[in-house]
């Protein structure tokens, strides 16, 4: 049984480098550090996929094409053409909660707001997934305008901060895969 791992965020070159997508920057990441096989766009699940093992566990790696509002679409299509269950759908997107350089792993819980994790339960009709949230909150905390906030680019002193989380990111994930979920939340929470 393969492992289905999502990362959100938003397409087009317009968007790279900015906080909504820092789950797509731990896309890239991942497929890097585990030299799993290079990104295609697949149209009928409206996704760039990627394929491989991490350890003994096999992946699949997808960052939809949808917009990040709709990212449940693209991760219904996913779960259904490759028959995967929910429970082996593992979600990477930024979380503006969570300060900068922190992730926290976490399953079942709500989207508390975040649009394309709205989306992903809403089209799954559950909420039973696991999710590695990747911390985005500046220094001087939660801004007001969150929206405006997460489409702007990392500052060039945040960016060694987002390499070291992206880092903890593909750590986490190794370690859901290897040594299960309840580990991988003692060490990351």
């Amino acid at each position: 049984m393969a492992w289905l791992i999502v990362g959100l965020g938003n397409p087009s070159a317009q968007y790279e480098g900015t906080r909504h997508n820092a789950g797509f920057m731990a896309m890239d990441a991942i497929a890097a550090n585990f030299q799993l096989s290079t990104f295609n766009f697949q149209s009928k699940l409206n996704a760039q996929t990627s394929k491989g093992k991490i350890g003994d566990q096999n992946v699949i790696l997808a960052k939809p094409q949808t917009f990040m509002n709709n990212s449940g679409l693209a991760v219904d299509k996913l779960i259904k053409n490759l028959k995967l269950g929910i429970k082996n759908l593992i979600v990477l997107h930024d979380d503006i909660d969570i300060p900068l350089g922190e992730i926290k792993v976490s399953r079942g819980s709500g989207s508390a707001g975040h649009k394309g994790v709205e989306s992903v339960i809403r089209q799954l009709g559950a909420k039973d997934f696991t999710r590695i949230r990747i911390g985005i909150q500046p220094e001087e905390g939660k801004p007001e305008e969150t929206e405006e906030f997460v489409l702007k680019r990392f500052s060039r002193k945040e960016k060694k901060f987002v390499e070291h989380t992206i880092q903890n990111a593909c750590e986490a994930l190794e370690s859901i895969l290897q040594d299960g979920l309840e580990h991988a939340m003692n060490k990351w929470n």
